[in-house]
């Protein structure tokens, strides 16, 4: 979902001199791309924060899986603790990382559930033995044994052995909903480069500041 920012870039969006971006998309596409180009693991991977219901915060590791002027989409079983959380706050933090090129983005912002036309378009682009996991993942949820994950694979294997492999109805996608998106460059001494983006609602324009480091 990136290509569409990626045409006609500002020279400030390519110099490391980001101060001229009115707008964060392109900017984060950019980066993105950078890193799609330095990072050797994962450039797409961020820290996704959320909080469970007595206001306890709770991070780990996800995948982004596209991205527009609408959010950051990423997928994971609902039934999930992360899933469970979200779904009840309906609020998350991410944070991107990219430690090659000295530089991190935190995107704060409301969640909502993709369409069920996008996810099932995500889940039958991913390897087929990832969908049976899927199914015989209970995520998050107590395992007894190794072996007993292996047998609920082998399982739902059989039970999905011809045709296409569903979508599972408690697997599907959140789109986190920027409310502020901060871009942080390292620079020397600790005199860092920080421009946070801000917008009152989706459809609002965003405001721009930097900040101190």
């Amino acid at each position: 979902m990136t290509d569409q920012f990626q045409n006609d870039l500002p020279s400030e969006l390519t110099t490391g001199d980001f101060s001229g971006a009115e707008e964060p998309f392109r900017l984060f596409a950019q980066w993105l791309k950078d890193a799609e180009a330095k990072e050797p693991n994962d450039p797409n991977a961020m820290a996704l924060a959320s909080v469970d219901d007595t206001g306890l915060p709770d991070v780990r590791m996800v995948l982004l899986k596209g991205f527009d002027e609408k959010g950051f989409v990423f997928y994971t079983n609902f039934e999930s603790k992360k899933g469970v959380e979200l779904l009840a706050s309906r609020k998350a933090a991410l944070l991107f990382h990219w430690k090659t090129l000295r530089r991190q983005i935190r995107i704060r912002g409301a969640v909502e559930i993709v369409t069920d036309a996008e996810a099932d378009a995500y889940f039958a682009s991913r390897a087929r033995a990832s969908r049976i996991g899927a199914w015989a993942s209970k995520q998050s949820r107590p395992l007894e044994s190794r072996f007993a994950l292996e047998k609920a694979v082998a399982e739902y294997g059989l039970r999905h052995a011809v045709g296409e492999v569903p979508r599972p109805p408690h697997w599907s996608g959140f789109r986190v909903v920027p409310q502020t998106i901060e871009f942080w460059h390292d620079r020397p001494f600790r005199l860092h480069d920080r421009i946070e983006f801000t917008r009152a609602a989706p459809a609002a324009p965003w405001d721009k500041v930097r900040l101190y480091p």
